[in-house]
């Protein structure tokens, strides 16, 4: 797993370098705080469908543990984007309709996870270990922006994992599996690929004025009334108790 987390401190240097360079000009603004929270919901909306999708694969079929780890993961993560958009709410902000590059990132790992699980997974070790290391600074330094309280910074701080080190988890849960060469490889290539498309989601909210900016759709994303009634009831204690059991059945 060397390798995995050799990509991974590499992810968090460059994305410690993007914030400072956002920080340079500036307190964390109002419109890029809401850029990030658009962002973050289009991006983990479903997320759970793609560990059940993994955790399905024929290869985790003698790799049990790691098959209920990730039928526990899809339980924990699978509110997290109401969490986003409860913050959004809280600040009477709209969120914005999807990044073109989550729409990118979307049909890139839904594409492949059925037949290559691990890309996905390698990706998960990126995501959810993104902000630690170099890069923990750089972001409490965010976080001091003036308009961010306790009842709006929700997603974030549920993100630094300090009560669910869930980066520290899927990085132990995979190095227990004893993935082959040719899993591990996949690993290291999914965790690459999210580094890039993730940056480049990264820089969009941060930046504006960015290339990839000049795809927004100027609309605000349009919320069925389902949604609307979840994000207004999202329940904080319900969320950290959505996991099961670590020996329940997936």
């Amino acid at each position: 797993m060397q390798a995995v987390l050799d990509v991974v401190a590499a992810a968090q240097g460059e994305f410690a370098a993007l914030l400072e360079r956002a920080l340079t000009e500036g307190p964390l603004s109002v419109r890029q705080y809401q850029r990030y929270l658009s962002m973050q919901y289009h991006l983990t909306r479903g997320v759970q469908v793609y560990f059940l999708r993994a955790a399905a694969h024929r290869d985790l079929v003698r790799m049990k543990a790691l098959r209920r780890f990730l039928c526990n993961f899809a339980n924990e993560e699978e509110q997290h984007y109401l969490v986003a958009a409860n913050d959004l709410s809280r600040m009477g902000l709209p969120l914005l309709a999807e990044p073109f590059d989550v729409t990118l990132w979307h049909a890139y790992f839904r594409a492949v996870v059925d037949d290559r699980p691990f890309l996905r997974l390698g990706a998960a070790c990126v995501l959810e270990n993104l902000s630690g290391g170099v890069a923990r600074e750089a972001t409490r330094v965010a976080l001091r922006a003036p308009f961010l309280r306790a009842d709006n910074t929700k997603f974030v701080v549920l993100h630094q994992h300090e009560k669910l080190p869930h980066g520290e988890q899927i990085i132990g849960a995979l190095a227990a599996a004893h993935v082959d060469e040719r899993q591990l490889r996949d690993l290291v290539s999914g965790a690459r690929q999210a580094t890039l498309l993730y940056l480049r989601m990264a820089e969009w909210a941060l930046f504006p004025a960015c290339p990839a900016a000049r795809l927004d759709d100027q609309a605000p994303a349009a919320l069925i009334e389902r949604d609307r009634a979840e994000i207004e009831a999202l329940d904080m204690i319900e969320l950290h108790d959505s996991g099961v059991p670590e020996n329940a059945a997936c």
